[in-house]
């Protein structure tokens, strides 16, 4: 079974999400799909980018000239596709990135207002029942942190590559030839 350590204790991963309310199970699926878009763009640069490169550096090769000015917008055009195609979904990771905390914001929220239904029923002399709720607030603020900051990771490295990978193809896309 899947434990999460939490508080020096071990928590089931099920009384983890429970603990959490709702919005967790959000964060749960934004994450999620942020990883598997994550996923999906290491996969794109350690297996298929490699491959598009060397097919459009020899399309450039192949070209009988190459620095007329039709060759060089043929070349430019060669590699604003690959550009786009580099950062396909890097948009769609940021604004998973940007949504996982939010989401987590909206679960602090449900958890307050719970804080006081509790204090408005019982008073404020209940310390156990406004605990519970303290509690499902700060997890679900916790868990998209934590999603967010690890995607934050992965985005950065990933328009650092853009970069590098960019400068590479235009390099050996060369206009003489």
């Amino acid at each position: 079974m899947l434990e999460l350590l939490l508080d020096g204790g071990v928590l089931p991963i099920g009384q983890f999400m429970a603990a959490g309310g709702f919005m967790l199970w959000w964060i749960f699926a934004a994450a999620t799909v942020l990883w598997t878009l994550i996923l999906e763009r290491y996969w794109f640069f350690w297996r298929i980018w490699p491959r598009r490169k060397a097919a459009v550096r020899a399309l450039w090769m192949a070209r009988p000239e190459r620095s007329s000015w039709s060759a060089r917008r043929i070349r430019s055009a060669l590699i604003s596709a690959q550009v786009a195609s580099m950062s396909a979904t890097l948009p769609l990771i940021q604004m998973m990135i940007s949504l996982c905390p939010l989401l987590g914001l909206l679960g602090t929220v449900t958890g307050m207002i719970e804080v006081f239904d509790v204090m408005a029923l019982k008073g404020t002399s209940d310390a156990r029942a406004m605990a519970a709720g303290v509690s499902r607030a700060t997890i679900p603020t916790m868990a998209g942190m934590v999603v967010g900051l690890s995607g934050l990771l992965s985005i950065n490295r990933f328009r650092k590559r853009v970069k590098i990978e960019t400068e590479r193809l235009g390099d050996e896309l060369a206009y003489s030839g």
